[in-house]
């Protein structure tokens, strides 16, 4: 079973949808004295944290941003598998499986607000996900491996669409309650007089259809088939674009959603306090319109705007449009199509990959929507961090973008060359210069 919860990564096994799977099963719902006591230890420095002034003020300046007021730019640092190298083995002391995903999560809450020094808003609560079977589409890929964290290849299950794709459907959702509810019970026990404990489920990082089709078909048999299959790729598409509707009708029909607008993470960066969300006539069940919504189509970025716009397009707008505000790419430089782009609902926060166009996407944006501006990675995955080079990228860059409401995201790392301080000093520059240019 996954654990369907808040979409952070936690530097355990993350699915490509943004998903956490942590192995937890009924077996591991027990938790020790001692066990408990370390986590309580850690709770109360969160609660410490979130109580501040200074969480206060980064709540509040995420909620200006949102609503497209000028502010100085925002700083956002995940590690993702960095995480590994700046919370080791040797510092976690929980042992019972449940305790230390736990552990994990505290810790970093704790280091966000103590010393990472971004604008990583730490919030009084502690959020248990639902326990969910693995999506069946019917169809389900091979995967060959080398080791459990390194690279793969896979062979896709759909080989020839008249026969394969009859399989394909909408996936079916199980949820195991006893597991849900036993977590939940733990969590009430151990933090219920120090944090608020909320059952909250995270049940998509995106809602786009191109990972999943390229997961079911192989990658590269997905681009030849824009030339060689255009038939076949579009009732792809479509099979996916109505089986991720179909699961928003199921979790709002069975009050399985929560809000987002609060300091849950959105999109591809940043976090989703708004007064705009939810609707006006929010009465306490949560629907898809009271909702941040997010899609991307990062396989596709060497497809032409006007293949993106026949092919992928027509299948993410029905999906966006269930939203109250959406957000749109990640990794794919969005320069070259953002005329099709922008025509999505509500349409908030937009991904500037380290290979989109800064110039052009600023002109794009303006100060209509956020600009979502992606750093290279690379730059902390070495031994010795490039101060100066890091300062003069990270200020041409906001050069650039000056007049832009702008948010700086730094993710997809994989390493940081065994130098957690290379997090923590990128975060100081990239602040430095948001406040140098502050509005």
């Amino acid at each position: 079973m996954k654990d369907y919860g808040n979409g952070k990564s936690t530097g355990l096994d993350q699915t490509a949808a943004g998903r956490i799977s942590t192995g937890i099963t009924r077996e591991d719902l027990s938790m020790t004295a001692k066990d408990r006591l370390v986590l309580r230890t850690l709770a109360e420095k969160v609660v410490a944290i979130a109580a501040s002034p200074r969480m206060a003020e980064t709540r509040r300046l995420w909620t200006k941003l949102n609503q497209l007021e000028k502010t100085r730019a925002l700083v956002f640092c995940d590690p993702e598998n960095g995480w590994n190298e700046i919370i080791t083995d040797a510092q976690m002391q929980c042992r019972g499986k449940l305790a230390r995903r736990w552990e994990m999560d505290l810790r970093k809450e704790i280091f966000w607000g103590d010393v990472m020094g971004d604008d990583k808003p730490v919030d009084p609560y502690f959020d248990v996900p639902y326990t969910v079977s693995p999506d069946d589409w019917g169809v389900a890929p091979v995967y060959h491996r080398t080791e459990a964290s390194g690279s793969y290849v896979w062979e896709g299950a759909i080989k020839d669409y008249d026969t394969d794709l009859k399989r394909l459907h909408s996936p079916q959702l199980e949820i195991d309650w006893e597991t849900t509810n036993g977590c939940l019970e733990i969590a009430r026990n151990v933090f219920g007089d120090l944090l608020t404990v909320r059952l909250k489920g995270v049940w998509w990082w995106s809602r786009g259809v191109t990972y999943l089709a390229a997961t079911f078909r192989g990658l590269q048999e997905m681009l030849c088939d824009f030339i060689e299959n255009p038939d076949g790729l579009k009732e792809l598409f479509a099979v996916i674009s109505r089986g991720h509707l179909a699961r928003l009708d199921y979790l709002e029909a069975n009050d399985l959603l929560s809000l987002n607008n609060d300091g849950t993470y959105v999109g591809s960066g940043g976090f989703g306090f708004s007064t705009q969300l939810p609707q006006p006539d929010f009465a306490g069940h949560v629907r898809v319109c009271d909702m941040w919504g997010f899609t991307e189509s990062q396989e596709t970025l060497h497809v032409s705007p006007k293949m993106y716009e026949e092919f992928v397009f027509p299948c993410e707008k029905p999906i966006m449009d269930r939203f109250g505000l959406t957000c749109y790419g990640c990794c794919e430089p969005l320069h070259g199509r953002w005329r099709v782009v922008q025509r999505h609902h509500n349409l908030r926060r937009v991904s500037c990959s380290p290979w989109a166009n800064v110039e052009k996407m600023a002109g794009y944006l303006g100060d209509r929507y956020i600009l979502s501006l992606k750093p290279n990675p690379a730059a902390l995955a070495v031994p010795e961090l490039d101060v100066g080079s890091v300062r003069k990228g990270l200020r041409e860059t906001l050069e650039k973008t000056r007049g832009c409401i702008v948010e700086i995201i730094m993710k997809d790392n994989h390493t940081l060359g065994n130098r957690p301080e290379n997090a923590v000093t990128w975060c100081q520059i990239a602040k430095e210069e948001a406040e140098r240019l502050q509005p």
